[in-house]
Parts: structure tokens; sequence; C-alpha cells
């Protein structure tokens, strides 16, 4: 069944997901060979929540995580990690958020550096 929503409601969904956007502007501009997946989480729980947000993730059936972060050949919903990230890494962060009740959720796929090759089909 769809539940038609009215304009106030479209528009705090609207919020909701231009937060998550922001949020992955914030973690494009700190990832970089050397730096964990985990601490990617951790900035990630602290913005959304100085965002009067609920990371959504975080405890969703024992979640332990802000976000889930995929590495390479993970192909989605990866857990965040101690494992430094290195130069040719292919990193999709996916996040949650509620915010005024609304969820909005998106994931982004970054390149570290230059991945290299494409390989052949």
């Amino acid at each position: 069944m769809i539940i038609l929503k009215n304009k106030e409601e479209i528009e705090k969904m609207r919020q909701s997901a231009l937060l998550v956007s922001k949020t992955l502007t914030e973690v494009a501009k700190i990832l970089r060979p050397g730096i964990a997946s985990i601490s990617i989480d951790k900035m990630i729980g602290e913005f959304i929540r100085d965002h009067k947000a609920v990371p959504s993730f975080l405890d969703y059936r024992g979640y332990p995580f802000n976000s889930c972060i995929s590495v390479n050949d993970v192909v989605v919903h990866g857990f965040p990690n101690l494992k430094p990230l290195k130069e040719g890494d292919i990193v999709s962060v996916d996040i949650g958020v509620i915010l005024n009740e609304w969820h909005g959720d998106h994931a982004y796929t970054f390149a570290i550096g230059d991945p290299g090759e494409k390989l052949p089909v």
C-alpha cells in the first residue's frame, strides 16, 4: 500500500535526505590513504548527532556502527574496521539518518586516488 504524503511530510523527508548528502560531503573531505573506516564511521555519527538527528543504522537489530562502509570487493553493507584505506581503494559509504521522525538513506561510492585500469569483462 502506498501512503501519500502531504507537502509538510515531503519537506521533512527532503531535509532528512539532505542531511545524508551533507554527511557524505563531509566524508569526502576526510577520505585519504591511511584513514581507517572506523574513524570515518565515528565522524559520521558525530556529524549526524551535531545536526540534531540520529544515525538510523546504529543499534538496528544490534548493528554496532553508524554506517556501512564497504571497501573494494565487499559488495554492500560492510562493517567499518581498523584497516587503513590505501591508494586505489574503492569505498562505498551507506548512511541513514532519522531527522524529525523521518528517515533518509543513501550511499555513495568513492575512489581513493586512482583506482587503476578497468578490468576486462
